[in-house]
């Protein structure tokens, strides 16, 4: 296993605008780093707001080594704990989603209330003090009806995010919005290759024919240097979208960790569906017109989102192993839509299922050419992955800035 002087070396030998080295996308010892100073200490993002309906709803996740509760509480406040009992470690819920009165642990019965607090020990010693046992909290923040977490004891700052996130979300309404259809895949694959597929659609003629039909594989679609920098058609669609009050030009993080920009789709089509047309009868929230495009909002290390005039596309990327990573999708619709009535299953959710799975097949292809000692980094194209680049260097920035051994302080 790499240690974290050979991950600084490999780090500092990288060349620019080329993939990573063999061992960071298999090896161990990396994939411990990874946890360690990245989904340990980012935020992430864990389910959308609507997957919690009313008070009572919880739903799971396990980022690493940490399995975390996230509940809707009877003051409708959305907040998340660590998913192990206070009393001797039992996980309290096992259930993906579920809803219940009360977090009853299935050991021993300690009961927490919705806020975390202990309410219930039974035949405890008389000096036993509930108050001191709630569950352990973490940080948790609903941005317009996306739901983030950080485990880190203090989290990084949020706030050059959340006003442009809860601007550009607010005419989508995932508040009143409910999951119509939700599915996670296994990827064998490192979870850098995940977002790095993602991140480009150099591969998508060759791999994606039922996405191709809506989403553009131009690669200045979506590698926009800044609010004005973007082709005739877009600045049109922007224009367009704006004087309707669709926030829409491109905004991003400083050193690119997140970016939100609205796209058109191909020949006005209104959905990323096979005909092209709107999937769901009603649209989302205030959305004005059917053929808005799709709002592209993407997070490192763990999301990235697609949010059309009908209804929204959320992903959300979590690691297994250094070379297994979850996929987890989940289909939002407007919550009075009626399956069979407003909106076709099948057809709601096809073009993502079909592009998922062919993703799927490319990761792990790609994994098990880099497990080969034949492999060594290639170049990028600076014309059709630009957006690989810019992950890979934040990926690099953020380990070798975490890794690096901290300057002593002087002595008084």
């Amino acid at each position: 296993m790499l240690s974290q002087s050979d991950m600084l070396a490999r780090l500092g030998a990288r060349r620019p605008n080329y993939s990573l080295d063999r061992d960071l996308y298999c090896d161990e010892g990396v994939f411990q780093m990874d946890l360690e100073h990245v989904f340990y200490k980012e935020w992430l993002f864990a389910i959308p707001a609507c997957d919690l309906p009313k008070p009572g709803a919880f739903a799971t996740l396990q980022v690493g080594a940490y399995p975390v509760v996230i509940t809707r509480a009877n003051d409708g406040q959305i907040r998340a704990f660590h998913n192990v009992c206070r009393h001797r470690g039992q996980r309290l819920c096992a259930k993906e989603t579920g809803s219940s009165p009360k977090l009853v642990c299935p050991y021993h019965q300690w009961t927490y209330d919705l806020d975390g607090k202990l309410m219930y020990a039974r035949d405890m010693q008389d000096s036993f003090d509930l108050s001191a046992h709630g569950l352990k909290k973490v940080h948790c923040v609903d941005l317009a009806g996306m739901v983030f977490i950080c485990l880190a004891e203090v989290p990084p700052p949020i706030s050059d995010l959340a006003p442009k996130l809860m601007s550009y979300l607010a005419p989508s309404g995932l508040k009143d919005a409910k999951v119509a259809y939700s599915s996670t895949i296994v990827e064998k694959g490192n979870w850098k290759l995940v977002i790095e597929n993602n991140r480009e659609c150099y591969h998508c003629g060759g791999s994606h024919p039922s996405l191709c039909r809506t989403y553009s594989d131009n690669p200045r679609m979506t590698a926009m240097e800044g609010p004005n920098a973007a082709s005739p058609d877009i600045l049109a669609h922007w224009d367009r979208c704006e004087a309707a009050g669709l926030p829409s030009r491109f905004v991003n993080h400083p050193q690119m960790q997140w970016r939100l920009a609205r796209i058109p789709l191909l020949n006005n089509a209104e959905s990323y569906t096979m005909s092209t047309k709107a999937a769901v009868k009603q649209r989302m929230g205030q959305m004005p017109f059917n053929d808005a495009g799709s709002l592209l909002f993407f997070h490192y290390p763990n999301t990235w989102n697609h949010f059309l005039a009908d209804h929204a596309i959320v992903f959300r990327v979590l690691p297994i192993s250094a070379t297994e990573t979850e996929v987890t999708t989940k289909w939002l619709v407007p919550k009075d839509a009626v399956e069979g009535v407003d909106y076709d299953l099948e057809d709601l959710t096809r073009v993502w299922i079909n592009t998922n799975d062919e993703d799927r097949q490319v990761v792990e292809e790609n994994q098990k050419g880099i497990l080969s000692p034949a492999y060594e980094p290639g170049p990028y194209s600076t014309i059709q992955e630009e957006g690989v680049i810019q992950f890979v260097d934040w990926y690099c920035g953020t380990m070798q800035s975490r890794l690096s051994p901290k300057p002593a302080m002087a002595a008084e």
